[in-house]
């Protein structure tokens, strides 16, 4: 079987494009391992309700925070803004979502399809592919392929073109039942109590559902998510010890690349998305803005390239917009994640009355990794504590 465009990996971005690539008139396939979208849940759901509004993301499938609170071991500060600013998605159904919106626009969706290998023919400039599925065609032809496969980068990787992640982020949690939960608080916790290289966390669903997770960057630390999660629950350790009962409906591990971005995100016939190219917050590891983002815009470069056999150079304004886009927010994100990694506790209760002074805007700016140079310098002079000033000079150090 033959398509224009065939999207592996069926996550927030593989999505995203197959919708994209659609609404241009392509045959476009999309393959996905799993038994059905959203099926093993890979990510805590954090994202921001201007992004999911911008594109238009039901808002049944988030859950809306206005307060934040930061906990260290000795230490504990309160954020909160007159409006709905983050969100914790419902990430089964928002993935349903965008995969029926995928559908609507014409794309070919197929679950429990894996791509088993993949090759690329250079004299007719079409790859293919070996589908191990009792759903789709077992072999298939494109002219453009688009890996979003996640982290694994299977697709890139078997194709030669990147190499595994070496340093990323290991994240446990377990979806819960607890009696006392404020729906729009979101809780990190950071120290060694919480994490030995990153940081725990509560994310609220909804009056009684709540994501209880710790994430330990590698190779940081060798110690064990799940591990150090159970730890917690059965501790109690603060906040836990007031939700009342704690009831584990949902397990759910992630990876998620902490490198920055892959030196390339485009060759001949390929265009890579999400975590295949390290499109990723380092602070808080969260990526599905993203993913969404720039799912769609591969699609829409990739269904523009077609006309021109998807050369790199027809390919090129996806790359340019990668790179103008995240390349300096993800740099200057990575610097102040590398300052964070080697503070102590003491230290840690220090840190986080750094993000007590600020506003909520210039929280939100901050924790998103929004940086620039203006918004930082801004921040410095209005808030003149030495530690200010240093995670000042750290952003401007990456963006000069």
């Amino acid at each position: 079987m033959s398509y224009d465009i065939a999207i592996v990996g069926g996550g927030p971005a593989g999505l995203s494009a197959a919708y994209s690539a659609s609404k241009e008139g392509l045959k476009v396939a999309l393959f996905e391992k799993d038994p059905s979208f959203g099926h093993n849940i890979r990510t805590s759901g954090v994202s921001w309700i201007k992004e999911m509004l911008k594109y238009e993301i039901p808002s049944d499938c988030y859950n809306p925070i206005k307060n934040f609170v930061f906990i260290s071991p000795n230490n504990e500060i309160r954020i909160s803004g007159k409006e709905d600013s983050a969100c914790v998605l419902d990430v089964r159904k928002m993935y349903q979502y965008l995969a029926s919106k995928a559908a609507a626009a014409g794309a070919n969706l197929f679950v429990k399809s894996q791509v088993a290998d993949i090759s690329r023919d250079l004299m007719t400039k079409t790859s293919h592919l070996k589908v191990n599925s009792t759903i789709s065609p077992k072999s298939i032809k494109a002219k453009l392929i688009i890996d979003a496969s996640g982290f694994s980068s299977f697709v890139s990787r078997k194709l030669g073109y990147v190499v595994e992640w070496k340093r990323f982020g290991a994240g446990a949690e377990y979806e819960c039942y607890c009696d006392n939960i404020d729906e729009s608080t979101l809780t990190l916790m950071v120290g060694s109590i919480y994490s030995e290289a990153g940081y725990a966390w509560v994310f609220p669903l909804s009056k009684n559902r709540v994501r209880i997770g710790v994430g330990i960057g590698k190779p940081d630390s060798n110690v064990d998510p799940v591990e150090k999660l159970n730890k917690l629950i059965a501790n109690r350790v603060k906040p836990l010890d007031s939700l009342g009962k704690i009831q584990p409906i949902e397990f759910h591990f992630g990876l998620i690349p902490n490198e920055g971005l892959r030196t390339r995100s485009i060759y001949e016939g390929l265009i890579m998305v999400g975590d295949v190219v390290g499109q990723a917050n380092p602070l808080v590891l969260e990526g599905i803005r993203y993913a969404i983002e720039f799912g769609r815009l591969a699609g829409k470069v990739g269904a523009d390239s077609i006309p021109f056999g998807c050369t790199i150079e027809s390919l090129k304004p996806y790359e340019i917009a990668n790179r103008k886009t995240l390349e300096k927010k993800i740099n200057s994100a990575l610097r102040v994640q590398e300052r964070w990694l080697a503070l102590s506790d003491a230290e840690w209760d220090k840190e986080i009355d750094i993000i007590k002074g600020l506003t909520i805007d210039e929280f939100l700016d901050f924790i998103k990794s929004d940086f620039t140079t203006s918004k930082m310098l801004k921040v410095a002079l209005t808030h003149p504590k030495l530690l200010a000033k240093q995670l000042f000079n750290l952003v401007a150090k990456k963006n000069e």
